[in-house]
């Protein structure tokens, strides 16, 4: 039966929730943290931050990455920056107003007091990671340079270059070795989480597969914190790390954790177009490109000349045109959906038409090409690199690519999971960015969430519970262990003829065609019938070379690709069963006569957390959490 979720959020003025919350938790003494042992699964910047400062506060540590080191998280490829209310260049930047244009950015599909409270947050995190070391780019007189990122209209991005998630990584990656040294934290790399184990109801442990020798190990803790990222790879081509997958949320989901806003994707406008078949990612291309890069096409359709014959007064800045107030700074939804238009026109660009201009010559008459070089060189070498083009000869080819997803795990207020002990940080859950993220503040969260809110919450979690010790050799997790087992048997077992690649790149082109930048009921229906039969295909005819207990990667990407085509089928049934267009979600039926996302909040004003009902017929209920907006009145989201 379908249930009305509470979010435990604190009620009283918004500005002071989270002050308040803080006080009122309960709190464990410092003797007493030694005493508990905290499961913290991935490395990256929510992983990497919560497991330095839960380890420092005294708690002993278990850490779990699926690279050979930490520091290979994908956090590392970030580039554009990371957002904070600082306001440094006093341009009338505030924390309500990162609030505000948080909320309006995700298209009124977020929670209020979890946004107002990253908000607050950001600015300790530039401190924190200023104090190790991290190095962002300064203005000529010393203090910190910001840029612009879309959906603002004041400049409230901190940067590294092109390099700022590889620079917060390192940050919390040197936390965490210090306490690696202080034997606070033990560190287990090439580890792959395969099933949470609960006891008496209550997250415990988790079940892993070594990745070099195969053997599967159980390890048991207090809580467990889930820091594994999201699942755009569930589209195959994607602008992901290759080997980042839903694997270790959607296990903890089919034991019992909601699923929220599975549908919730976002496609980044800015990354380089895919050129043929045998691709197996994607490059993104910083949005900070934007702040200088002016986006245009050829005005008439089929213009193949070469992109420095076309005059000024043939082409066309839509985004200017359509925009102008925020001209080439919209958010991600609007600038990828726009790019579509231009294409399905017939107005693309480049040797596919799948493509259009991100052009810097503007900026570099007016700056010079050494200014461009010192913001953004770091990018047009790699852009280069790829392409062969010289992009401050030539504009950039660019093309939306499926880069982040909102949807995640439900959490509460003090990021909770719907089990108990089970913790859900950064990507992983769904909680701060509604139906779009704003570019730079995926960073902000994952950070946030492991600097400055889990210390407190999970501290609060474990005093209100007994947490009697429990034991890798206890029945729940020898039934853990030997479900895994069981599986990659069966997978090794089925003896089929078609490779693991082939199941995920049919999955991707469906998942793409049907589930992409646009959907509508017909394609949505089909994506679903198609995605069961290519499932039943899959346990039916995948092939999966070499053995259980040894080193395998098509062991590890079959497991992963079985998660993704279960996914892929909820990610469809969410989008179907959501008769409106927010943000990243566009349902062709639900636009205005502008082509722009219309939203229903009369029917659809909460977030969709699915609760799986049955394992073998893959079926689910819908639970609802309603958002209420008392500070960010409801209004049409318009960047015009």
């Amino acid at each position: 039966m379908s249930k009305i979720l509470s979010s435990n959020e604190p009620t009283g003025p918004i500005e002071s929730r989270w002050e308040n919350h803080k006080f009122n938790m309960k709190l464990v003494n410092p003797a007493n943290k030694t005493k508990f042992t905290v499961i913290v699964v991935g490395t990256g910047l929510a992983g990497a931050s919560s497991a330095a400062t839960l380890a420092e506060l005294g708690y002993n540590v278990k850490s779990f990455c699926i690279q050979d080191t930490p520091r290979r998280a994908h956090s590392i490829a970030a580039q554009g920056g990371i957002n904070a209310a600082k306001n440094y260049p006093n341009d009338g930047d505030s924390v309500f107003r990162l609030f505000y244009d948080t909320v309006k950015g995700g298209d009124f599909r977020a929670r209020e007091s979890n946004v107002y409270r990253l908000a607050q947050v950001s600015n300790n995190i530039i401190d924190q990671c200023v104090a190790q070391g991290v190095p962002f780019a300064r203005e000529y007189g010393g203090t910190l340079a910001n840029r612009s990122f879309g959906g603002a209209q004041v400049s409230r991005t901190f940067y590294a270059k092109g390099q700022t998630g590889q620079q917060l990584l390192l940050g919390a990656y040197a936390g965490m070795m210090k306490q690696i040294a202080n034997k606070k934290i033990q560190q287990f790399s090439r580890r792959e989480m395969l099933d949470l184990v609960t006891v008496d109801g209550i997250a415990r442990g988790i079940t892993v597969r070594n990745l070099e020798t195969g053997e599967i190990e159980s390890h048991a803790g207090d809580a467990v914190l889930l820091c594994t990222g999201g699942y755009g790879n569930v589209f195959y081509l994607s602008t992901n790390a290759m080997n980042s997958n839903v694997t270790a949320s959607w296990r903890c989901h089919k034991k019992g954790a909601y699923f929220a806003n599975p549908c919730f994707t976002q496609i980044h406008p800015t990354c380089i177009p895919v050129s043929g078949g045998y691709q197996s990612k994607l490059t993104l291309m910083s949005e900070s490109l934007r702040n200088d890069g002016r986006v245009w096409v050829p005005k008439e359709k089929g213009d193949k000349r070469h992109p420095n014959e076309i005059t000024e007064a043939e082409r066309d800045y839509y985004l200017e045109r359509i925009y102008p107030s925020f001209g080439n700074l919209v958010p991600r939804d609007v600038a990828s959906r726009q790019a579509k238009f231009r294409v399905d026109e017939g107005r693309g660009v480049g040797s596919t038409g799948v493509a259009v201009y991100l052009d810097f010559k503007s900026a570099i008459e007016k700056k010079g090409e050494s200014a461009v070089r010192d913001k953004y060189g770091n990018l047009f070498q790699m852009y280069e690199k790829i392409t062969g083009e010289n992009p401050y000869k030539v504009p950039m080819r660019i093309f939306p690519a499926v880069h982040y997803t909102m949807g995640g795990l439900w959490v509460d207020y003090n990021l909770q999971s719907s089990i108990p002990g089970l913790h859900v940080l950064g990507e992983a859950n769904f909680s701060d960015h509604g139906a779009n993220r704003l570019g730079a503040s995926a960073l902000m969260q994952g950070l946030a969430d492991g600097y400055f809110v889990i210390p407190y919450t999970l501290g609060n979690f474990i005093a209100n519970h007994d947490l009697k010790p429990v034991s890798t050799e206890s029945d729940e997790f020898k039934e853990s262990k030997k479900q895994c087992e069981d599986r990659l048997n069966t997978l090794l077992n089925i003896k089929g003829d078609k490779t693991v690649d082939s199941f995920h790149r049919k999955l991707g082109n469906i998942m793409w065609e049907n589930v992409g930048m646009s959907r509508n009921e017909k394609s949505l229906k089909s994506a679903i019938a198609d995605i069961q039969s290519l499932r039943e295909e899959f346990w039916q005819g995948v092939r999966v070379t070499g053995e259980n207990g040894f080193k395998n990667a098509e062991l590890e990407k079959a497991g992963r690709v079985a998660d993704f085509l279960e996914l892929g089928e909820l990610m469809a049934k969410d989008a179907l069963n959501r008769e409106e267009s927010c943000g990243g979600h566009f349902r062709e039926e639900h636009q205005t006569s502008e082509n722009e996302a219309q939203r229903n909040d009369e029917d659809y004003c909460y977030v969709s957390a699915w609760e799986m009902n049955d394992q073998k017929k893959i079926d689910w209920i819908e639970n609802k959490e309603e958002l209420k907006f008392e500070y960010v009145k409801l209004a049409y989201r318009s960047y015009k």
